[in-house]
């Protein structure tokens, strides 16, 4: 993802975000300005709010949520399609290493029924062509009354990643499956995302 407030990023060979190599040139030279380097607060509060249950996090990057939650007794499984993600979240996690998994969030099916799906700058990391495949398989993954909660991207980008998407956009893309039963304001987005994130949290229609 482009950083607005870095004036002198690395070459890349990948453009393709949809590829894993794209991802792994990023995560090889330790360009992830996306990577908040810790829990955000807007997580922390709504998982504080629920009783543990079963998360599923794609596109998890660095996973730090991942170790947060497990610490606390959660259920959690993480993905990446980037090997290098996947590296760099096993190292963080440690001894937790193997709540992370290499895998196609589109062809994946997790351990368990997810009770909650974790959205971090996982839907801004897709192109727009991605966005309806996004959204049949997250309504495919959660049954009736689950959750897809977490920080969305608004406002249109003309290039990205992050692809950003307009807030009408977003809500014709999952009111067909899902209802918004929650929104708040993000105070401690990092630059990139600054002043564009909100959390949401849609419960999956029966």
């Amino acid at each position: 993802m482009s950083d607005p407030t870095k004036s002198d990023p690395p070459s890349f060979d990948t453009r393709d975000p949809k590829s894993p190599q794209f991802w792994d040139e990023r995560f090889d030279q330790r360009f992830t300005p996306w990577d908040q380097a810790g829990v955000p607060a807007a997580f922390c509060a709504f998982a504080t709010g629920r009783a543990p249950c079963n998360v599923f996090i794609p596109g998890c990057g660095s996973a730090y949520e991942a170790l947060w939650l497990a610490e606390r007794g959660w259920s959690v499984r993480a993905i990446d399609f980037s090997p290098s993600a996947v590296a760099a979240a096993r190292a963080q996690l440690g001894a937790r290493a193997d709540l992370v998994e290499q895998a196609d969030f589109f062809a994946y099916d997790p351990p368990f029924a997810p009770d909650w799906v974790y959205e971090r700058a996982f839907l801004c990391a897709l192109p727009a062509d991605r966005w309806p495949d996004y959204a049949g398989r997250m309504a495919a993954l959660l049954r009736p009354g689950a959750v897809l909660a977490g920080f969305f991207f608004l406002g249109a980008t003309p290039k990205g990643p992050p692809f950003g998407i307009e807030r009408s956009a977003l809500d014709a893309l999952l009111t067909p499956q899902f209802e918004l039963i929650g929104e708040h304001e993000v105070t401690d987005s990092i630059p990139v995302f600054a002043g564009r994130e909100r959390w949401l949290t849609w419960r999956r229609r029966a």
